[in-house]
């Protein structure tokens, strides 16, 4: 399954990053990225009015940002992608809380999850054991979810 992110949206919604935060959309993206990891999606990630960073955090192919240029809508830009799909559109899944978006990409046949629904979701799956966890691997604490959570929200990683 694809996801179809609207950043700016989402970003209010998770946990320690706020549209304040000079790399905001990195750290989403680090974020988004590991989700992927673990649930085996893919996300493409839309932001409006946003510079694109000069590193991208790594993604191993699974997270692709968009940047709208300024002036134009990430809104207008999710809808258009979403459009271009056509049929493929039933196999995504656009997270955005954003009225407009959901009315229109359901009618291309996509699933819409609400970007509060989303966070949650996210938080769920890193305080839960990978799926594919083998019986070697530890699972992680709730104490080892809350620090990989602060290096999310310091942007760390993205450099290291």
């Amino acid at each position: 399954m694809t996801l179809i992110i609207d950043g700016h949206n989402l970003i209010p919604k998770i946990p320690g990053i706020s549209l304040a935060d000079e790399n905001d959309e990195q750290q989403l993206l680090a974020l988004i990225s590991e989700y992927c990891r673990l649930t085996r999606n893919h996300a493409e990630v839309f932001f409006d009015g946003a510079p694109p960073p000069q590193r991208l955090p790594g993604g191993g192919g699974l997270v692709h940002a968009h940047y709208v240029r300024k002036g134009t809508a990430a809104d207008d830009a999710i809808i258009a992608f979403v459009e271009k799909s056509g049929k493929n559109a039933k196999n995504q899944t656009v997270v955005s809380s954003d009225r407009h978006i959901q009315a229109q990409v359901r009618a291309f046949g996509s699933a819409v999850v609400s970007s509060e629904t989303f966070a949650a979701k996210v938080i769920r799956k890193f305080r839960e054991s990978p799926a594919a966890k083998t019986k070697d691997e530890p699972s992680l604490s709730d104490e080892e979810v809350n620090r990989w959570m602060e290096i999310f929200r310091a942007g760390r990683g993205q450099n290291s």
